[in-house]
């Protein structure tokens, strides 16, 4: 029985240590995916603490994962996971049962599970941790107490200090479609020789006080708009293909409102993205960079776009008001926080291809390399 407690004491600490340095990796794609929980749990003040849950979340996962493994305060550790692993349950529960949510981010972005594989695998987890807490008697130290101690408290204070250095630099993996070396045009459509969902539209009609329902060659043969009563029209996938687009969302405006999305993205030469996300009409810290940017890359010909989700009033400060002369281009700011995990930073571009992305923090390097 020690020999198999052994095995999956180990196995669970592993899994919850790789999927803690996963989401670790990134901490605020977690928060992110927390922030999706409460809009539709509508507590969006909650959202407030999304960051500093996601960071105390990896923390735990994986100094949890590590104290199981070693073997350190076991009656308290097993029971710790045991509650997490409810809590996890629940969700990827509610996720599968009230199709609100598509993804748990139990793995982050860099391995993607859908609801019900994240449900499967938290039903799997959660029995192998109810057989620990029951034998939690059988966990013993594989190393002295002050050793293990020592262990665990490496384990913290590293994650702890990795996840600083993530928020302050950008993910060290960059799993995103927008990652550098990725083809942001060729992401925007399918896989040559792919396979489209193939679908059926169907029509709800009022008739009589019943709902009745049929798709577009099967009209029912008294229909008659006078006795019929238009209620709603649905999209349902008959046949599921196995075409993906990664990038759905991705579109590019001018100041006239104007998609120049494939304007930009089919110049086949350099040029810069500066990203300010939520600008309020102030001065902002990064100004003298952006300005800096802008005269050095006009002497080298080379395009900057600010790109924005308030453009109207970044054009009254930076073109009006300061005269910089910059483009602006409007970009939904969900789709900012998913290209560049920074309020502020800018993607160096070549055509449609990522070349290299720079926190609000290693702006000043990018000045230096232009230069």
């Amino acid at each position: 029985m020690k020999i198999t407690v052994n095995f999956v004491r180990v196995f669970v600490g592993l899994l919850f240590i790789f999927s803690g340095l996963i989401k670790a990796n990134d901490p605020l794609g977690l928060a992110y995916k927390m922030d999706e929980y409460f809009n539709v749990w509508h507590m969006s003040w909650a959202s407030t603490f999304s960051l500093f849950l996601s960071i105390s979340m990896n923390i735990f996962e994986i100094v949890a994962g590590v104290a199981l493994i070693v073997g350190y305060k076991p009656k308290l550790v097993t029971p710790l996971l045991l509650i997490l692993i409810i809590f996890f349950t629940y969700l990827t529960g509610y996720a599968v049962l009230s199709g609100k949510i598509k993804t748990c981010g139990c793995f982050g972005d860099c391995i993607p599970l859908e609801a019900y594989q994240s449900f499967i695998k938290d039903l799997i987890l959660l029995v192998l941790i109810v057989f620990l807490y029951v034998k939690r008697q059988l966990i013993t130290p594989w190393l002295n107490h002050k050793l293990s101690a020592l262990i665990v408290a490496i384990s913290f204070a590293v994650v702890g200090l990795g996840q600083g250095y993530v928020l302050k630099n950008l993910p060290v993996i960059d799993c995103l479609p927008y990652a550098a070396g990725k083809d942001l045009q060729a992401q925007m459509k399918p896989a040559p020789g792919s396979i489209p969902d193939s679908t059926a539209t169907y029509f709800v009609y009022k008739k009589d006080g019943k709902n009745v329902t049929f798709d577009a060659n099967n009209f029912p043969e008294d229909f008659d708009e006078t006795t019929y009563e238009y209620v709603d029209r649905e999209t349902k996938i008959v046949r599921k293909g196995n075409a993906i687009i990664k990038i759905q969302d991705f579109t590019l405006y001018d100041e006239a409102g104007t998609d120049v999305t494939e304007k930009i993205l089919k110049q086949q030469f350099p040029y810069i993205l500066f990203f300010a996300k939520g600008f309020d009409g102030k001065k902002p810290e990064w100004y003298d960079q952006l300005k800096e940017i802008n005269q050095l890359a006009f002497a080298k010909k080379i395009p900057v776009y600010l790109v924005t989700n308030e453009p109207a009033i970044a054009n009254d400060y930076f073109n009006k008001a300061e005269s910089l002369g910059i483009s602006i281009l409007r970009l939904d700011g969900t789709v900012m926080k998913t290209m560049l995990r920074s309020t502020v930073g800018l993607i160096q571009m070549n055509g449609p291809v990522v070349v290299k992305k720079y926190s609000e923090n290693n702006i000043g390097s990018f000045i230096k390399t232009i230069k």
